[in-house]
């Protein structure tokens, strides 16, 4: 609690917080988070202080007056999403899945301006309101049917190739989605939000096939795959 009142004080003097450095994020994913996406939540258990230290730095870095670019915002709450779903996993470790977890999604314990946030809130009320499709692939709820949680943080300069990367990559990968042009088995991603990729003149096929190596016809007969909630380690 103290530490919470702390960094409201820091944030109210300042208006708003520098801009978050993703330097010492970079170095945390780097030395937990496998190529694969695997995260050795075992070794980040033992040293959890490098967590909080991380944790510290995107609450006292945060976009409180809603001025920033919306690439910023956009890699900030992307970021903040992962490293919190990291930290309930780890608050609650060893456990075989996220779901095991009383609340992992609607406990309020991110820290926002003068409120707190939980996962769900971070990411219908803040990411899905922004328009972007992509950061389904990009945001990672510790499982195995999940996108691949990246090794590097999502940065704003970097942050529409490395959306377009994850989207392709997550379509395109046979263990989350199985296309050939009559038939599709798709991510369940892509029925829960489906609002998300579609508008009035397309379809969730016409988003798929800008991303996927197998183009599809508009006509193919579309099933959705068990999600898997095995632990991402």
């Amino acid at each position: 609690m103290k530490k919470v009142v702390i960094l409201l004080f820091l944030v109210c003097v300042t208006g708003f917080a520098q801009k978050m450095d993703y330097k010492n994020y970079n170095a945390f994913l780097k030395k937990y988070i496998s190529e694969n996406g695997n995260v050795d939540y075992d070794k980040i258990k033992i040293n959890k202080a490098e967590l909080e230290k991380i944790i510290d730095e995107f609450d006292a870095t945060q976009p409180v007056n809603k001025n920033w670019p919306k690439n910023e915002e956009l890699a900030y709450f992307i970021n903040v999403y992962n490293i919190n779903t990291i930290k309930i996993v780890v608050d609650n470790y060893p456990t075989k899945s996220i779901k095991d977890i009383k609340n992992a999604w609607d406990k309020k314990f991110i820290l926002s301006g003068k409120a707190l946030l939980s996962l769900s809130d971070v990411e219908h009320k803040i990411l899905r309101k922004m328009n972007e499709p992509r950061i389904h692939f990009a945001i990672n709820c510790a499982s195995f049917s999940c996108p691949k949680l990246e090794n590097k943080a999502f940065e704003p300069k970097t942050l529409d190739s490395q959306l377009d990367t994850a989207t392709k990559s997550f379509i395109n990968d046979k263990t989350k989605n199985i296309i050939t042009t009559k038939e599709v088995q798709l991510s369940e991603i892509f029925n829960w939000f489906g609002s998300d990729f579609k508008t009035k003149k397309t379809s969730i096929i016409d988003f798929i096939n800008k991303y996927s190596t197998v183009k599809i016809d508009k006509k193919a007969k579309v099933k959705y795959l068990d999600y898997n909630w095995d632990l991402n380690k």
